[in-house]
């Protein structure tokens, strides 16, 4: 009876599954330097327990990667719709950096899709981020998802040119085409804003603190 009681949960939820998920790949056109930026994740486990990786970061042409960073989290279901995450960031530029992570993804009501964290460095800082999209079918296939990231810091960090409270703002819209449900190229409109003691950093180093591109990638899961 224990092997087939294991046998029956394996079957009904109890089975490990994976996923690799590109969110953001794509080419900016913007004024001054045309850049890129990705965003994705790939976990491992089952419907409760899930061991995730994420990623993301922008390059400008011409001056390299500007921030990158990587997340190693384990997961747990608390709910339909809601997982908590904790474990560890690490970001490679700027600057050097490890944090420790607690966070959340949560489906909402009408399909919204947010998830948000906070971070606290090895160096005492403290930061925070949110974010959330919305997926609306056009089509079958042609699916318009509108998007937000709001990032705040609890200090001034001119290591990292991070200045307190809200640190900068992205909103995007984005209109894509599913070939296959797997593969998806889109193309789109980002605004990003840089506030405060931020945008004054920028300033210092001869960058504007605001930025529209037009983007074009490709969103994919496997």
């Amino acid at each position: 009876m224990a092997k087939a009681r294991d046998r029956l949960r394996h079957d009904n939820g109890g089975a490990s599954f994976s996923k690799v998920m590109l969110n953001l790949a794509e080419y900016q056109i913007r004024n001054g330097a045309d850049g890129y930026r990705w965003e994705g994740q790939a976990w491992y486990g089952g419907d409760i327990d899930r061991f995730v990786l994420k990623s993301e970061g922008e390059a400008t042409n011409g001056e390299g990667v500007e921030s990158a960073e990587l997340q190693a989290l384990f997961s747990r279901a608390i709910g339909a719709y809601t997982d908590v995450q904790a474990g560890i960031r690490q970001d490679f530029n700027p600057q050097n950096r490890t944090y420790a992570t607690v966070g959340f993804e949560s489906l909402l009501p009408y399909w919204f899709d947010v998830e948000g964290a906070i971070f606290l460095s090895n160096k005492g800082e403290f930061l925070g981020r949110l974010e959330g999209t919305y997926d609306l079918m056009i089509t079958n296939r042609l699916v318009l998802q509108p998007r937000a990231e709001l990032n705040f810091a609890a200090q001034d960090t001119r290591d990292t040119r991070t200045g307190s409270g809200l640190s900068n703002a992205e909103l995007g819209l984005r209109l894509r085409y599913e070939i296959t449900r797997e593969i998806a190229p889109y193309i789109g409109v980002s605004w990003d804003r840089q506030v405060g003691q931020t945008a004054n950093y920028a300033r210092a180093m001869g960058k504007s603190p605001e930025a529209t591109s037009i983007v074009f990638g490709i969103h994919s899961f496997f």
